[in-house]
């Protein structure tokens, strides 16, 4: 281990433990992590690492940050329309106690998630979990941290459900029927929806004890459906322009769609839903309102996020782990270990790293080993068997911490603005038997189906 990586590892884990001990300035010591490695970056100060502020702005993925500032207006709008509650109403009244309902919003959680971002998916989700949880007069925590670990969980289940499956889509030129039927073979859907029901199983397990009844009144009324087809639009959007390949995987000449294509997709239909609602109310108040819903803190995290393990990318500290993984492939198990590695160090590691930038990192890395094991061990390995276990390993992973994931830190963000402070135990208390449970059963039927 080079002197600038081992640096670079003590740094990193330094802001990750400030971020991980002290929630309430989780966005200033990403930011400062991020000014720091630049500077170091910038000034030579360490031989080999050079990190400029041109580096900086281009680790940084502007369609994950267009994506969610978007989707945070539509859902803003979403939200105010009344939906949320009505679909509270409607799931009360389906449900005879408070532990079959926290299942039923998991659930809900994790097919929406499915085809719309998981932060999307926890900031549409969370207000009905607080509606329902108002009525019944408890604590909305235990509601929250499930709906966000099911949506961080089934966004691996398609295409548009999460940032990690767009990257992986370019790596591995999928289209979105691949996360169905991928080489005749079932796709990533149906394996995380196995994973779904076993963590489905989990909370109702957990919550075995809540068993008092849930009345439900009156059902609430939608006056206004437009900011609800604004949020299907984007969706389908979304799914049809995943068929349009980018520019690196189009045949030379052929249409190819820019890079922050999904992220214009969201900002488009949330200004359609700015420019009526500033029509209708003919005043600025909209925009003043939305200042203030969009969580503006998670994107300055994610960016600083991005831009953190760039640095570290750009020091070699992901290179060191992927020769490492590497050199445990040998022999007739080689595959089986090099799998199983990539799979639950990615557990670990996106315990305390966005599995964002960390999944963009270690997508090249693993087409190395790939090629490396079929090369120098001449080992018969399909590059999907490992795509698809980092896929589940960095994903699921990311539940078992409250800064493992954007579904998760946007959850607690939302019990913090209603007076609820929730700590790393108290979270960990809901997630980590749900996200053992779940990466198990994933990572069987991944080995299973592409060994």
């Amino acid at each position: 281990m080079t002197q600038t990586a081992l640096i670079a590892m003590i740094l990193f884990g330094i802001v990750y433990f400030i971020m991980f001990a002290f929630q309430k300035i989780r966005p200033l010591a990403a930011v400062c992590g991020a000014v720091l490695f630049v500077a170091l970056g910038s000034f030579g100060v360490f031989p080999g690492f050079h990190y400029t502020v041109s580096d900086a702005l281009s680790a940084v993925d502007m369609n994950v940050l267009l994506m969610l500032f978007g989707t945070m207006g539509t859902v803003s709008f979403f939200i105010e329309s009344k939906m949320p509650q009505l679909l509270s109403d409607i799931l009360i009244s389906k449900t005879t106690d408070f532990r079959s309902a926290i299942v039923a919003l998991s659930l809900f959680s994790g097919f929406i998630s499915a085809f719309v971002d998981n932060v999307a998916t926890v900031l549409m989700i969370a207000p009905v979990a607080l509606a329902f949880c108002k009525k019944a007069k408890v604590t909305p925590v235990p509601a929250i941290i499930c709906i966000s670990v099911s949506s961080n969980l089934q966004g691996a289940a398609t295409l548009v459900g999460d940032t990690t499956s767009v990257l992986l889509s370019k790596a591995a030129n999928l289209d979105f029927t691949d996360f169905f039927i991928d080489c005749g073979k079932p796709g990533m859907f149906f394996v995380v929806e196995s994973g779904a029901l076993v963590g489905a199983a989990v909370v109702f397990l957990m919550f075995k004890k809540e068993k008092f009844p849930v009345l439900s009144g009156e059902r609430t009324v939608v006056k206004d459906k437009v900011p609800t087809v604004l949020l299907v639009l984007t969706v389908l959007s979304l799914i049809a322009v995943s068929f349009i390949p980018y520019k690196e995987n189009a045949a030379p000449g052929a249409f190819s769609k820019p890079e922050i294509s999904n992220g214009l997709i969201c900002v488009f239909f949330f200004l359609i839903g700015l420019f009526r609602k500033l029509f209708r109310e003919k005043s600025l108040e909209p925009i003043k309102k939305l200042l203030d819903e969009i969580d503006f803190s998670t994107l300055l995290l994610l960016s600083g996020l991005f831009i953190i393990i760039g640095a570290v990318s750009e020091a070699g500290v992901i290179r060191l782990i992927g020769n490492t993984v590497s050199k445990l492939g040998k022999g007739a198990n080689g595959v089986f270990i090099v799998y199983t590695m990539i799979v639950f160090v990615s557990v670990f590691l996106s315990a305390f790293i966005d599995n964002i930038p960390y999944t963009a990192t270690m997508l090249p890395v693993v087409s190395v080993i790939a090629a490396d094991l079929c090369i120098a061990d001449g080992l018969d390995v399909n590059p999907k068997l490992l795509y698809y276990g980092l896929l589940c390993g960095a994903t699921l992973g990311g539940n078992l911490t409250p800064v493992g994931a954007s579904a998760n830190i946007a959850g607690l963000g939302i019990l913090k603005k209603e007076g609820y402070s929730v700590g790393a135990k108290e979270f960990m208390k809901y997630s980590v038997l749900f996200t053992l449970s779940a990466v198990v059963t994933v990572y069987r039927l991944i080995r299973l189906i592409w060994r």
